[in-house]
């Protein structure tokens, strides 16, 4: 079986590595610092594709290897993974969240699209996917059989995973439409983090 392949850093004068489950998380992010001028100079935020892929990053970019400075972003229901990837790591044990974030690893609240549709409130996002020309395909969700009864924050949630692309593409625009001072704490908190 062929060894993972970790992402390399495309700055060689990089002193930060920030470790994000995906692409979306990425494109907040990276909007997020844009809008609150936060330099990035020196700092990649990676798309591990997948919280999994964690020990390959912390092995490569951690103390045992480049020994940068590190933070990241993982959904809730990674947490438990991320404990142990970080621990194996030798970044700490039995790590509470207090001490997950003080490594610079921040928690979402369930998930990215979760924390963002949160901060903008349903009726905003509804017309960021109106304006998007999506409007018609989030209807068509919301009349599924499955859908019914459901929440708006629910179909908005369930509209950004249906498809391909749809989160990454989203959640730029989403990141872009906050207000600076609604911004989820954990994705000011990760950015503060390697930026100070």
């Amino acid at each position: 079986m062929p060894e993972f392949a970790v992402q390399a850093l495309d700055d060689v004068d990089c002193r930060a590595v920030v470790l994000v489950e995906g692409e979306s998380d990425k494109a907040a992010l990276t909007e997020l610092a844009r809008r609150r001028g936060l330099p990035l100079d020196g700092v990649a935020i990676l798309a591990m594709g997948g919280a999994t892929n964690l020990g390959h990053y912390l092995a490569r970019y951690g103390p045992a290897g480049m020994d940068l400075r590190l933070a990241g972003l993982c959904d809730v229901g990674e947490v438990p993974f991320f404990r142990h990837s970080l621990r194996r790591a030798g970044l700490g044990a039995d790590l509470s969240a207090d001490a997950m974030a003080e490594l610079g690893f921040h928690v979402c609240d369930r998930d990215l699209e979760d924390e963002l549709i949160r901060a903008l409130g349903t009726d905003v996002v509804e017309q960021l996917i109106e304006d998007q020309g999506d409007g018609w395909q989030l209807q068509t969700l919301r009349q599924q059989p499955a859908q019914r009864g459901r929440s708006a924050h629910d179909h908005l949630h369930r509209f950004m995973g249906v498809r391909s692309g749809r989160k990454v593409h989203y959640a730029g625009l989403l990141a872009s439409a906050l207000d600076l001072d609604r911004v989820p704490m954990a994705l000011n908190d990760v950015l503060d983090h390697v930026t100070r």
